[in-house]
């Protein structure tokens, strides 16, 4: 029995793919942008649903790549507006959203923002000494009673109860102190405090990933103790944060892209870079460095000129897989074995972080037949990948010629698309034509 061996050419198409790219920031896919406004005013898009009174007529000023997340932020006022009682009606409207747009879910419940109607909710005021947060000034602090972290654990184990595992749901944004959750003034916390929060997140949620705050990457090494626990970062593209704040951050979690993704936010958004002449290719290039998987321009028009610069960004974004080449027996007999060598490289600076199956399927005359595999395409890092696969062939299997193809996800679960020239039937890639004796 020879062996023989297909070799493909990567493609340059920039791919849509589950789990990674830009995200759609309380909105969902193909919704208005928000307009271009002051950078003062970029509190309007930090609250889901987004005020009706939010002039949205970005897509008159630029552009947003297709997204594959929905990022939502709710207030934990909007949550739990009474002790004990969840408004579960605004969160499962969310995830009904997010899959109608065949999207996933990246969620955060913040504690409050800096404004008065988004502070924490009337009854915990009532229970606690709470900042003041007048109009007129921008008051991050959290309150500092135990019980702030302790009631805002509550609600968010309430989450975990309802929505961990959910096929749509792909992470939950970890809350900190301060508003937004960002981790204003979070050191002067008791260590036990924050630990006990981060355990909260860690037992709500077994199945979707966690993201922690940059901003402690000690509370996020801390966490990866228990679970695989990812980060996220806000304030991409200003200069303080990505020379001086981000590294210094980054390092101790260094090696934590290999098991939970990364994601970004972009510091105002993408069009204030440009007005303020930031260098959006050194940008680029950091965040790939830092192995990122998405950002989130926050439903911001972007101009149209850097159109060719985010679609490189794209390519390179997340995973981006592809079978270099495949080495197969020139003949294979019925009730026999096909033995396989898969040559599989990742062109992304990430893994995927869903375990997807791998499938291969063999069609011929007779019709088709799938043989689900073993591979966890988790593993395929960034670089090359050797897949070895064995092919049991059914005896009553007609002889002929058989193409062999391969896919990842299908189903009722999102498909990977490939990076690879090649014929393509629906969600399947052409590997070789096999004979069958």
């Amino acid at each position: 029995m020879e062996i023989r061996s297909n070799a493909f050419l990567p493609s340059d198409e920039v791919l849509q793919n589950p789990y990674m790219g830009f995200v759609s920031f309380n909105h969902f896919r193909d919704e208005p942008l928000f307009s271009d406004c002051a950078t003062t005013d970029g509190w309007i898009k930090e609250h889901y649903p987004v005020y009706d009174w939010v002039e949205q007529e970005g897509r008159k000023q630029g552009f947003y790549p297709d997204t594959e997340i929905a990022y939502i932020r709710i207030v934990w006022k909007d949550f739990e507006p009474q002790e004990g009682e969840f408004n579960f009606a605004l969160t499962d409207e969310i995830f009904a959203k997010a899959k109608a747009k065949k999207q996933s879910v990246m969620l955060r419940l913040m504690p409050h923002t800096t404004r008065e109607n988004e502070d924490v909710p009337d009854w915990l005021r009532a229970q606690i000494p709470c900042p003041e947060r007048p109009t007129s000034a921008r008051v991050k602090e959290s309150p500092t009673h135990p019980a702030f972290l302790q009631k805002f654990a509550r609600a968010v184990e309430k989450i975990g109860e309802r929505y961990d595992g959910d096929p749509a749901f792909y992470a939950m944004d970890i809350s900190l102190t301060g508003a937004w959750g960002e981790g204003h003034k979070y050191a002067e916390y008791p260590q036990a405090e924050l630990r006990a929060l981060m355990d909260a997140y860690a037992r709500a949620f077994k199945k979707t990933h966690l993201l922690g705050q940059i901003c402690a990457p000690e509370l996020v090494n801390y966490g990866n103790e228990t679970r695989p626990v990812g980060w996220r970062a806000d304030g991409l593209g200003n200069g303080y944060h990505m020379n001086r704040y981000f590294p210094k951050r980054i390092y101790p979690m260094k090696d934590v892209w290999k098991r939970a993704p990364v994601s970004f936010e972009s510091f105002w958004f993408l069009g204030e870079w440009k007005k303020q002449g930031w260098d959006v290719d050194e940008i680029i290039e950091q965040t790939l460095k830092w192995h990122v998987s998405s950002i989130n321009g926050k439903s911001s028009s972007i101009p149209f000129e850097w159109k060719d610069k985010i679609d490189g960004w794209l390519k390179k974004m997340g995973y981006r897989f592809a079978v270099r080449s495949i080495e197969y027996p020139d003949e294979a007999a019925a009730g026999g074995k096909a033995e396989l060598l898969l040559w599989i490289e990742n062109r992304g600076v990430a893994p995927i972080y869903n375990r997807l199956p791998f499938a291969l399927q063999l069609v011929g005359e007779s019709g088709a037949t799938v043989y689900p595999t073993d591979i966890d395409i988790t593993k395929w890092l960034p670089g090359d990948t050797i897949e070895k696969l064995s092919v049991a062939l059914p005896e009553n299997m007609q002889k002929g010629a058989y193409k062999l193809y391969c896919s990842i996800g299908g189903g009722e679960l999102p498909v990977v698309q490939m990076a690879m020239q090649t014929e393509r039937v629906g969600d399947w890639y052409y590997l070789a034509t096999m004979e069958v004796k």
